[in-house]
Parts: C-alpha cells; structure tokens; sequence
C-alpha cells in the first residue's frame, strides 16, 4: 500500500470504531479507548467530552481522570498526556492504563490524587502537569492494580 492508502486504511478503522461506540473521537483511540474500559471495568459513569478535570464518576460520586498509554518499540515513554489545574483537585483518582503496541493491557492503577500531586512535575511551556506512570506507581500507598479488571473489561469487547 502506498502512503495514502495506509491513512485511508487508518480512518477506515477510526471510522468504525467510532460506529462500534468504542471510541468517541475520530483522534487517536487510546484515550477513548482507556475512558470506555475503565468505565466498562467499574460501571463508572463517562462525562461529556469536553468535560475538564475529570472523565468519569462512580456511583459513590468519585470523580476519576483517566489517562492512557500506548508504549511502541520506538517509544516506551511512561508519561501520560499533561493534567490541568492539578491543585484544584477536580479529580480524586487518576486512572491509568498502559498499553502493549497492540492495545493489549500492560498494567492499570488508580492513583489517589495525593500521589499524582507528589510525584507530577508542572511544564510551564504547556501549562499543566507532566505524570509518569512508571512501576514504582504500583508500590505506593493508596494505588490499587486493576490490570485484570481492564484486561476482563477488554475481553468482554472482543
């Protein structure tokens, strides 16, 4: 295929993913892609999309940014897209997820608020918060692992 073929090919797939409802922008999928599966995982309810500070609550009224991403051969960076106005706490976990190059979970967490905010380090260039979710993450306090339950999630997908 030449170049333009592969693009095609490329929002062909966005295109029906889209129709499918498992992701809700025609941009790149991890990030709808990480909100359904955390939502499918807990039965948390997603905000609208241009919703800022957090993407989804639970039933006991918790709010939770989800944040995902995909680590390829050519880059294994752990850091998640930037947080705004971190210290005004508009959220109160962060749910991450990792990715294999395939979109095969890797690992997932639910980080207190408290433990981004400790370990996040402000870009003023971009005006937020720069977070990395590196495997030290799942040793802390508070963090609770949740690679099975996003692994179930995207089973149930298929």
């Amino acid at each position: 295929m030449c170049v333009r073929e592969l693009l095609q090919t490329y929002c062909d797939v966005v295109g029906e993913l889209r129709r499918r409802e498992i992701v809700r922008s025609s941009n790149n999928p991890v990030a709808d892609y990480s909100e359904l599966l955390f939502c499918r995982a807990f039965g948390w309810s997603r905000e609208g999309g241009s919703n800022l500070g957090f993407d989804a609550v639970c039933a006991k009224g918790l709010r939770y940014e989800i944040k995902g991403r995909r680590l390829t051969r050519s880059n294994q960076s752990r850091q998640l897209s930037f947080i705004r106005k971190l210290p005004d706490r508009q959220f109160d976990f962060l749910a991450g997820v990792l990715f294999h190059h395939g979109f095969a979970i890797k690992r997932g967490a639910l980080v207190p608020h408290a433990n981004v905010e400790a370990r996040a380090r402000f870009s003023k260039h971009a005006n937020g918060w720069l977070f990395e979710l590196k495997d030290e993450v799942w040793g802390e306090s508070g963090v609770i692992d949740v690679t099975r339950e996003l692994g179930l999630a995207a089973e149930q997908l298929g």
